[in-house]
């Protein structure tokens, strides 16, 4: 190595790698591309290796490229960190700030909790969207989503906000009308709920094997949650969107021990991509809502 990398050739050449290519990259750093392609080789040079293998159809990382990015990822997110925290100390947070999440995470974790919020930051502009499937932050110009479920983009950053157990859940009228529910057997009599658009969310984890078919499907979580209180059947909920229907009595958890804990679709998640520098007001609004979160 003939010195020490730049910080900001760095920061290029994972945003080339996050966006698939030189003009990507460019044209989300506001840059020209014959700037963003001197950087990377500045950066070869530097810790004389080849980073990327680059052909006239994609970018391929080497085998040096895959190590060091690890590397690389760590230290900037550490380093951004610290000095996003010092900003706070500083300075109140402000400017626009775009969420997303799932329609009933929105309704039910993060509506209650805006008041205080905007009280708390008045400077910080919140931009709420809800998407039930998950969307590409970059596409839609979003600066943190809040996802349910395993985290499988490796270009993306994650803080574990808590996990939420999943439930099997029912409102007493159907209970009532129906057979009891004593084993994960007597589910194949009753009229199921579940999602229709997502394979692992249809798939029920539950501690038996069982051959379950749906009465009835629906794209969100939400949907699901007010088919149930309108007594349709039975549906695998979490907790988050759930849990003061079943302390009010709205809703009846059936068969506690039949779900297979812990399981893939039970942690929440804040992502954001690694090679951001994570703003003042984003780490504001994840300190704040994580300790008030009901999961």
């Amino acid at each position: 190595m003939t010195g020490h990398a730049r910080t900001e050739d760095i920061e290029i050449f994972l945003t080339v790698v996050d966006t698939g290519s030189f003009t990507g990259a460019a044209n989300l750093l506001n840059q020209q591309v014959a700037k963003v392609s001197r950087a990377v080789s500045r950066l070869e040079g530097t810790l004389q290796c080849t980073l990327l293998n680059r052909t006239t159809r994609r970018l391929e990382l080497t085998e040096e490229g895959l190590v060091f990015i690890r590397y690389a990822r760590e230290s900037l997110n550490t380093l951004h960190t610290g000095e996003e925290a010092i900003k706070l100390l500083k300075q109140a947070p402000s400017g626009h700030l775009r969420i997303d999440a799932a329609s009933p995470f929105v309704l039910h974790q993060l509506t209650p909790l805006v008041g205080e919020f905007v009280q708390q930051y008045p400077h910080i502009t919140l931009d709420l969207t809800s998407h039930d499937n998950i969307i590409d932050l970059l596409e839609y110009k979003t600066d943190l989503a809040i996802r349910i479920g395993d985290l499988k983009d490796s270009n993306l950053h994650a803080r574990m906000l808590g996990r939420s157990k999943l439930r099997l859940v029912a409102s007493p009228e159907y209970l009532y009308r129906h057979n009891q529910v004593t084993d994960v057997a007597d589910l194949i009599h009753h009229k199921l709920i579940s999602f229709n658009d997502a394979s692992k969310l249809a798939s029920w984890p539950l501690t038996s094997s069982v051959d379950l078919s749906f009465h009835m499907t629906a794209s969100s979580g939400e949907t699901l949650r007010q088919l149930c209180l309108a007594h349709q059947g039975i549906a695998l909920l979490s907790h988050f969107m759930i849990g003061k229907d079943i302390e009010s009595g709205r809703l009846i958890e059936v068969l506690p021990e039949a779900v297979d804990r812990p399981n893939n679709r039970e942690s929440i998640q804040a992502v954001y991509y690694r090679n951001s520098a994570v703003s003042s007001r984003i780490l504001a609004f994840l300190d704040f809502i994580q300790p008030r979160l009901t999961l």
